[in-house]
């Protein structure tokens, strides 16, 4: 996929894309190419490996997904319902706004050293630099996602290498919640809380299993959310391997599909996802085969010595 950057920064995106490349490829592409102030972003390893639903389920449904060596168990906030007693499932935390938001608290509160992270204007900023302006519908679906990151419950199993499981047990991801108001009858939102608090467990396992990512990759792939997951993915795996890795369409399906009822409904929809990932990750190297996809050795996204400088 690097040949496309090459003939980008050669001819520009008619060429690109008069020479066969995916259009959304192209535009992810050039969007990351243009980005002059791409800052270094975070996530828990976790993540890379066992992600977030891409659509919403049923309020009151966990979410379940496991690959090798994690299993992630995602269970379902709940809200009191006025003075009545009740109380309402939340649902959990679905797609790309959730998967922003995530992004920022664990990039912020490694930058800080702190479990506390500022929100407010921060916040509101950042989502607008990544393409998602805080008003009207956006709002909305923001403040839902913050919500549902708010009230639930997460427990990560993480299997070692002897077989011994560890991991983050009945944990919430913020200690504070974190909510978003929309002024009434206007088109600019504002956030109403000022920090947010990452739960001390959650903040633990970042701080020593943290992946590095680029800004610019996520603002390209902002509105994509299975992009996003395979770019972390890729992200965490490629520059760790000492040769070659292949990964059966059974195994990809099992970590990225599992929304799809038939494979044959799954591989199109997953080499598109892995084309917009290379497409903002220029040096990784993966080969789709019949029996699915061939992982090379690749240098990371970011660069350990640009790690270190901060």
């Amino acid at each position: 996929m690097g040949t496309v950057h090459d003939l980008l920064e050669a001819k520009g995106k008619l060429a690109a894309i008069e020479a066969g490349y995916d259009r959304a490829a192209v535009e992810a592409a050039a969007l990351y190419m243009s980005d002059e102030e791409s800052g270094l972003g975070f996530v828990f390893s976790g993540w890379t490996q066992c992600a977030l639903p891409h659509r919403k389920l049923k309020d009151d449904q966990p979410w379940q997904i496991a690959t090798e060596r994690v299993r992630l168990v995602i269970e379902p906030g709940r809200r009191p319902v006025g003075n009545t007693g009740k109380l309402d499932y939340v649902g959990v935390p679905f797609g790309a706004h959730a998967r922003l938001i995530m992004f920022y608290l664990q990039t912020r509160a490694l930058e800080a050293g702190s479990r506390e992270v500022e929100l407010g204007r921060s916040l509101r900023s950042w989502m607008t630099k990544m393409g998602v302006p805080i008003g009207g519908s956006q709002a909305r679906s923001v403040r839902d996602q913050a919500e549902r990151i708010s009230r639930c419950r997460l427990t990560f199993h993480i299997s070692g290498s002897k077989g011994a499981a560890t991991g983050l047990v009945n944990a919430n991801i913020v200690d504070r919640a974190l909510f978003i108001d929309v002024d009434d009858g206007g088109t600019q939102g504002r956030l109403s809380l000022e920090t947010a608090k990452l739960s001390e467990s959650f903040f633990e396992q970042l701080k020593k299993h943290p992946v590095p990512i680029e800004e610019a990759a996520i603002k390209a792939l902002a509105n994509n959310s299975a992009a996003m997951d395979v770019y972390m993915w890729l992200a965490y795996r490629l520059h760790a391997l000492t040769g070659s890795r292949p990964i059966t369409w059974a195994a990809l399906k099992g970590q990225f599909g599992t929304s799809y009822k038939a494979l044959y409904h799954f591989k199109p929809e997953f080499i598109k996802a892995l084309q917009l990932a290379m497409s903002v990750y220029p040096a990784a190297k993966v080969e789709v085969t019949d029996t699915g996809v061939i992982l090379h050795h690749s240098r990371p996204p970011v660069q350990p010595k640009l790690i270190s400088a901060r």
